[in-house]
């Protein structure tokens, strides 16, 4: 069937919505009522197949970064938060929209993992619903489109975007990528300004969500050659045209994005990953993914980079590559479908194949998210291509497509399984992948929070073993020689692993606390400040450091590095209470009353945190604060016979009497040498 092209609809003259609706056909009608019931369909089975995120935790690898340990993104949507956003390249990446989308998630959800888990859901339909319109819009073809759309709902490749919380990047960009494609697909069927204006915008969006989409303008063009047809009625010079102020802004985001990458060390170097080996990986890459989109098995979160690639992986993918070039633009003549699908693929994934290498991953399903759109038009069309003759068959491919559909789902339901947490998610990239150092160090780090000491410290050193000098790895190992009293120990391995790596603040930090453990403070508090040099945004360093000063009676110093702490992070309850008893031994009640209180509202399960605040109350003679207080105390240290012993006290002082003697029998029973009086602020 022929649709007009850009220039017959330039002819015509424009018509009001009402009189558009006035004069839909019977058949425009049953298409739209097609086109809704595909869409309510794809809703329903993409909720269905992710629902389970709702329940899950989140993971240790990025989450941290962007929300769990981001005191910036948990204090929600403030004028200080929206700043930061747009002026930080926190993470390696410069991305203002995904923080700011996070920072709305924490101020609705706060800390749930559900609830942020839930907001990627949202995206990923959303999206599913975008590229539906868009391509509907693009072809006017109602069921093909919605297999691609089924397809990009429930392809088991789109699982990491989805079930990740720090991938929120990646569904966010591409709803802003798809929008800009479907208004684009408007205006070139009904040319006006201000209809690519709303592409622009769309993209500008985008681009401050994640950089990678900066190849729309790219594919816009190949829309032009198809579906859209433009490039036969329209100068290819006009085409191009029109998309300067695209092009502009994907010249501007990849600039912004690589120097932000670049000063956040996220760039690897070409002395650590040499040009050939970038190029082997590139040509090995695309033929992986495209393996992956036809047998999505052995996903994982991360794929290790090998120390070579075999030269046969390497030349065999270089062949395939080429010959699937070449049929696609022998091909691509008369069904220009399958080049523009698969220029599509080559060109979307161009930003992330490694030419540029961020990070150690030799590839990431998370990639294919926007890319697999491209390989899924030519099978849908190809296959309509061949069934078209033959009415039955057709119809037997339908079921079969359905058929297709289903298995997808299925298989993306078991791959979600997979992140509900992270030990899950951990042991299963070891199980699928081989040498995989950091699903190594990350498994060790999360069974040695649950207690589970040699297991963890087993997979510590096979991290390293794989990748020596590995620093996560390194100081984690270290951190349970220190767990495990062997001060010493530790001492000698920080030591060795900063021979290597001089200028890593985390191993300074380390040796620190080891060196602080054995009581060495003076040599402790140097390493401290070797951290906050090299960090000077690390808070949990200046808080140790302050903890050295104040053991050597430097308490200047020691408040100086309690402040910069909390300037750095404002929810550190052991900062806060080290502060307060140093301002409240010199006499400022109230902001020693401030900080001990801001204390005990991050850490309510401390019983010391507690007392010294009633110690803090009693000298501002707020007595009954002060019980209560030192009444939390006890009920969450019942040995704890000094804040007894000051019960009996207050208690008394308020006729009390028999209250007071029975706190006054636990303080002596507790410590019989114990005078009943009020101490000095400080721990018990």
């Amino acid at each position: 069937m022929h649709r007009p092209s850009a220039a017959d609809v330039n002819q015509r003259a424009p018509r009001s919505v009402d009189s558009q609706l006035r004069s839909r056909t019977p058949q425009e009608s049953r298409t739209l009522v097609h086109v809704r019931i595909v869409a309510a369909a794809l809703l329903v089975a993409t909720i269905a197949v992710y629902a389970p995120v709702a329940h899950f935790d989140y993971v240790d690898l990025d989450d941290d970064v962007y929300v769990t340990a981001n005191r910036r993104v948990q204090a929600g949507l403030t004028w200080d938060g929206i700043v930061w956003a747009f002026t930080t390249g926190h993470a390696g990446f410069w991305h203002p929209f995904t923080w700011l989308s996070h920072m709305l998630d924490c101020q609705l959800f706060g800390l749930d993992a559900g609830g942020h888990h839930l907001t990627n859901l949202v995206l990923h339909a959303a999206n599913t619903l975008l590229l539906l319109g868009a391509l509907h819009t693009l072809t006017g073809a109602v069921w093909r489109s919605a297999f691609v759309a089924a397809v990009f709902a429930l392809h088991p490749l789109h699982v990491e975007s989805v079930a990740w919380v720090a991938e929120r990047k990646d569904v966010l960009s591409t709803a802003a990528w798809l929008a800009a494609l479907w208004a684009y697909a408007s205006y070139a069927r009904r040319p006006g300004r201000r209809r690519l204006v709303l592409v622009e915008v769309a993209f500008s969006i985008g681009l401050l969500a994640k950089a990678m989409i900066v190849t729309l303008p790219f594919v816009l063009l190949l829309l032009d050659w198809w579906p859209l047809d433009r490039a036969r009625t329209t100068r290819p010079g006009a085409l191009v045209a029109e998309k300067v102020p695209l092009f502009v802004l994907a010249a501007v985001g990849s600039v912004v994005a690589f120097v932000a990458a670049a000063r956040w060390g996220a760039v690897v170097s070409l002395t650590h990953e040499p040009i050939r080996r970038r190029l082997a990986t590139v040509l090995v890459a695309y033929v992986r993914y495209l393996g992956k989109a036809v047998w999505p098995t052995h996903l994982a979160i991360f794929y290790p980079m090998p120390v070579a690639w075999p030269a046969a992986n390497v030349v065999a993918a270089a062949l395939l590559l080429f010959a699937i070039t070449a049929c696609a633009l022998v091909v691509g003549r008369r069904y220009p479908y399958v080049l523009v699908g698969w220029l599509w693929f080559v060109g979307t994934l161009v930003p992330v194949i490694g030419v540029i290498q961020a990070g150690n991953q030799a590839m990431a399903d998370r990639f294919t998210y926007v890319a697999l759109i491209g390989p899924t038009i030519v099978a849908v069309w190809g296959v309509e291509e061949l069934l078209r003759r033959s009415p039955a068959v057709a119809r037997a491919a339908a079921w079969g497509g359905l058929f297709v559909v289903a298995v997808l789902g299925v298989a993306s339901r078991k791959q979600l399984g997979y992140w509900r947490d992270s030990t899950a998610l951990f042991t299963h990239a070891l199980g699928v992948t081989t040498d995989n150092w950091l699903a190594h160090n990350n498994l060790g780090y999360v069974l040695l929070r649950q207690g589970r000491t040699e297991e963890a410290t087993a997979h510590f050193r096979a991290a390293l073993a794989i990748k020596p000098g590995y620093m996560d790895a390194v100081n984690n190992l270290g951190d349970v020689l220190i767990r495990g009293d062997r001060a010493e120990d530790a001492i000698a391995h920080f030591s060795a692993a900063l021979a290597l790596h001089p200028d890593d603040p985390v191993t300074h930090y380390n040796l620190g606390n080891a060196l602080a453990k054995r009581g060495d403070v003076d040599a402790a508090a140097r390493e401290f400040a070797a951290a906050v040099r090299l960090r000077p945004d690390y808070p949990a360093a200046h808080y140790n450091l302050g903890v050295a000063f104040a053991a050597r009676g430097n308490s200047d110093e020691a408040m100086a590095e309690f402040t910069r702490a909390l300037e750095n992070d404002p929810h550190q309850p052991d900062a806060h209470n080290a502060l307060g008893n140093l301002l409240l031994q010199r006499g400022r009640l109230g902001d020693a009353v401030a900080h001990l209180s801001e204390a005990v509202r991050f850490d309510r399960s401390d019983a010391t945190k507690h007392y010294n605040l009633g110690v803090a109350l009693v000298a501002e003679e707020r007595t009954d604060e002060a019980i209560a207080e030192f009444a939390e105390a006890v009920r969450l240290k019942p040995d704890l016979a000094e804040a007894h012993g000051n019960l009996a006290v207050l208690y008394a002082k308020q006729g009390r009497t028999a209250e007071a003697a029975a706190e006054y029998a636990s303080a002596v029973r507790l410590k019989p040498d114990l005078t009943a009086r009020l101490r000095r602020p400080g721990a018990p």
